[in-house]
This record gives structure tokens, C-alpha cells and sequence, in this order.
């Protein structure tokens, strides 16, 4: 009420018109008991704090019990039981591969081949089926240990896969597999793969059995092979590459004289990669490559000689753009799964080699995470003049699909191709095949 009364005072005063000394006087008494005030609430709640005592902070919630944190760790641990895939040697182990379902159609130069790599000489009737059996089951494996100080790794790749034709018995077959020793600069290899030369792979989900491109410049047969890789860094964004080693041959796959040689030969291969990257994200790779290899004639114990040379590349000059492929120049190089036509023996007992060159080049697209086009094609060209009337003397393939990630793991690809087979004496046949696949990776 005090101060009320003081402002009702002030207000009388200005009313009346009184002196500015006045009112002066009276500015400063509310000034003083503005900070008298002031002084009292902080006395007061002082107070108030010494005889209440200071406020509890909010109490913490209760710590779960030793049993209560045992019976969750068990709970845990149980249901990782179920998941878990466990190894003898305790070795993380991988579980990894892909359903693939096609349903394909083929013209009538498929051979009845259900996975034709050739347009046949003669026409059959037309063919369309459903398969499973390109689906593929995959183990991965890292060592927590080194080896001789290197990291230790592996993988073993199977497929169901019974040949051309869709079969009745269901069989698992090995495609590829390796053990690796891994140093910090060079890498040993022990394992069941491609070429040495040759590790480029066509993007087909239409050909999984046998790669794509087959008999159409992609030299991919799967062998045993010892392999050793030095890296070599020649600036901060060049890398060389050197591999050398040696893969077992497999000599009677299907020549005339398939059954007049030895099964099994050892080859020497070998392959040198240099890389660069560039700031923008483009990248080029070039290697040059060989094969070199004895095939034994057992009727006579003539030899023949098995060279190859290759180049194969990658050139990706942005992103979503990049072309893959390779160019090789041989002679009687059937067992790497070329077309099959290694040697001819002629008629009076020798054995010739049969000189070939081909390849294979790809174009893939990426305009977005989820689409990709692919376009290829491939040549494997004999030499006609090592060859007998009706062998199958060209070879060529040209295909391209179109790849939907429709989830992260499926995807759905339409694939269409064309085969053009040139037989000596008989002409060129031609076939078409068209797939659509789905693959779900896991």
C-alpha cells in the first residue's frame, strides 16, 4: 500500500503543477525501497534454505539385479544359437549365394539345348522350359589368425547345374573355390577359377552355368591353379599388378582327337595389370597376358603347343558408364572353353594346332541405382585352313539385357541374344534365345 500511496502522491504533484526539486526527492525514496525490497526476498529465501535443507537431485533408476543381467545374457545367447553357423576351427563363416529362377525360349538352331552357346548346323524344334538349377550356394571364410604372417581367407562356390539339357537327377557342382594368403603387398592363391589371363566376366543373369559369352571369345573354363600376385604402388593413384602361376589343363573336351592325348597338362600363365585413377572417378585398367602349355599326342608322342596372348581392359571414364573386355590371339587353346577345335590330326598321323584369335567387349549403363543395361558381344574366329569340311569355323554372339534391382537383394533381368555359327562348306546358322531371370542374393 506504500507504494501505491507514493505514486498516487507523484500523480498530485505533476497534477499541480509542482517544482522538479519535488519531484526529484521522490524518484529517489522509490529507488530506495525498490532495492530494500530486493534485499528482503533474498533474506527471506536464504532463509527458507537453511531450514528446508537443499533439494534432493532426482533419484537414479534402480540397477537391474546379477540374476536379472544373466537371465538376458542367456536369452541372448540362445537365440544367436539358432543363427549361427559354428566351425570346428572357429573361423568366421559366411553363407552367401543366389536363387535363380529363369524361363528361357530358343529358336529352332538350338541343337535341343535348353543353354545353347552355338547355332546349331541343323534345326530342331523349337524349345522353352523353366530352371532353378543356375542357382548358386557360396561359403566365405576369414581367418581371425595370420598365416607365416599373412591374413588367411577362402570361398567355395556351388551350382546345380547338369549340362545343356534340364535333367531329371539333381546334382551339386563345384564352380569355384580358393584359399588365399594375403601379405600386405602380394597375395598366394591356391584354387579352382578361371584362366589367369581371363578374369573378366560379361553382367548375365541368362548364363550362369557356363559363363556368358562361351564359344564367343570369353575363354572361362574353371581349373586348378597356384597363382601369386605382387602389387606394386607407382604413385599415389597407379597401381601395378603381377600374377603369375600355373593351372592344370583339361585337354578332352571335346576335339575329334579328345581321346588320342593326354588328360591333363600343366600350363603356365600369367598376367600384368596397370591401374590409374583419376580425380573426377574415372579409372582405366590394361593387361596384357599369356598362356603357355604342351598338349601330348599318346599314339605317337607328338607334341603339340598350346600359346596364347591376350589384352583385356576396363575403361569406366564416369561413373555410370564403363567397358570391359579383352583380345587374344592363340593356337590350340580348346580346353580353356574355347570353341572345340585344339588340333586336327590329319591323315597321315601328324597333329596340327589350329590357330585362333578372339574376344569380347561389354558396354554397361547405370542411369540409376536400381537400373542397368548391358550390352555385349564376342568372336572366336578359327583359322579355316586348319580346319576339316563341316567344323564349326566362326563363332559370334551378340546380346544385351536389362538389370531392375526391385529390393536391395532381387532382381529381374530380361535378356535377349543372338547366335551366328559358321560351319566350312555348310554356311552360317542362326539362332535367338530370350530369358527372363530372377535372382534373389542372399
Amino acid at each position: 500500500m506504500g507504494k501505491l500511496a507514493l505514486y498516487l502522491a507523484v500523480f498530485a504533484f505533476l497534477a499541480n503543477g509542482q517544482d522538479s526539486a519535488d519531484l526529484k526527492k521522490i524518484l529517489e525514496r522509490l529507488d530506495k525501497l525498490e532495492s530494500e525490497n530486493l534485499s528482503l526476498r533474498n533474506e527471506v529465501r536464504e532463509l527458507r534454505t537453511k531450514l528446508e535443507g537443499p533439494t534432493p537431485p532426482p533419484a537414479e533408476p534402480a540397477m537391474p539385479s546379477v540374476e536379472e543381467r544373466l537371465d538376458v545374457a542367456e536369452k541372448r545367447i540362445d537365440e544367436q544359437a539358432q543363427t549361427k553357423v559354428e566351425m570346428s576351427q572357429r573361423f568366421p563363416l559366411k553363407i552367401t549365394g543366389m536363387a535363380l529362377f529363369n524361363t528361357f525360349a530358343n529358336m529352332r538352331h538350338s541343337g535341343g539345348n535348353d543353354f545353347s552357346t552355338t547355332a546349331s548346323l541343323a534345326p530342331s524344334r523349337m524349345n522353352s522350359s523353366v530352371s532353378l538349377k543356375q542357382s548358386i550356394i557360396g561359403l566365405k571364410f576369414d581367418g581371425p589368425l595370420s598365416v607365416l604372417g599373412a591374413k588367411a581367407s577362402g570361398n567355395l562356390f556351388m551350382d546345380f547345374y547338369d549340362g545343356n539339357i534340364e535333367g531329371n537327377t539333381i546334382t551339386l557342382r563345384i564352380r569355384t573355390g580358393s584359399l588365399d594368403l594375403d601379405w600386405a603387398s602380394r597375395s598366394l592363391r591356391f584354387g579352382y577359377e578361371k584362366p589367369i589371363f581371363s578374369p573378366r566376366e560379361p553382367n548375365s543373369l541368362a548364363n550362369v552355368g557356363v559363363s556368358p559369352l562361351t564359344s564367343a571369345g570369353n575363354l572361362w573354363r574353371w581349373q586348378p591353379q597356384v597363382r601369386f600376385e605382387q602389387r606394386i604402388r607407382l604413385a599415389p593413384t597407379t597401381m601395378l599388378k603381377a600374377q603369375i602361376g600355373i593351372m592344370q589343363t583339361s585337354e578332352d573336351v571335346g576335339s575329334a582327337a579328345g581321346a588320342l592325348v593326354d588328360r591333363r597338362r600343366p600350363a603356365t600363365q600369367g598376367r600384368f595389370e596397370i591401374s590409374h585413377d583419376f580425380e573426377t572417378g574415372a579409372r582405366i585398367e590394361f593387361a596384357p597376358g599369356f598362356s603357355a602349355s604342351q598338349t601330348h599326342l599318346r599314339t605317337n608322342g607328338q607334341t603339340i603347343p598350346s600359346r596364347l596372348f591376350s589384352l583385356d581392359w576396363l575403361i569406366r571414364p564416369i561413373e555410370k558408364l564403363e567397358l570391359t573386355g579383352i583380345f587374344w590371339n592363340g593356337q590350340n587353346i580348346q580346353h580353356m572353353g574355347a570353341l572345340r577345335n585344339g588340333l586336327r590330326v590329319l591323315s597321315n598321323g601328324r597333329a596340327i594346332p589350329v590357330h585362333s584369335q578372339g574376344g569380347w567387349a561389354q558396354w554397361s549403363i547405370m542411369p540409376t541405382n536400381r537400373i542397368t543395361f548391358n550390352l555385349m558381344a564376342g568372336i572366336h574366329d578359327d583359322r579355316n585352313s586348319d580346319l576339316a569340311a563341316g567344323q564349326n569355323a566362326r563363332n559370334r554372339q551378340a546380346a544385351g539385357n536389362i538389370m531392375f534391382r526391385i529390393a536391395p537383394n532381387v532382381v529381374i533381368s530380361f535378356e535377349g541374344a543372338n547366335f551366328r555359327s559358321l560351319y566350312l562348306g555348310q554356311g552360317t546358322r542362326v539362332n535367338q534365345r530370350y530369358d527372363l531371370a530372377i535372382a534373389y542374393m542372399f
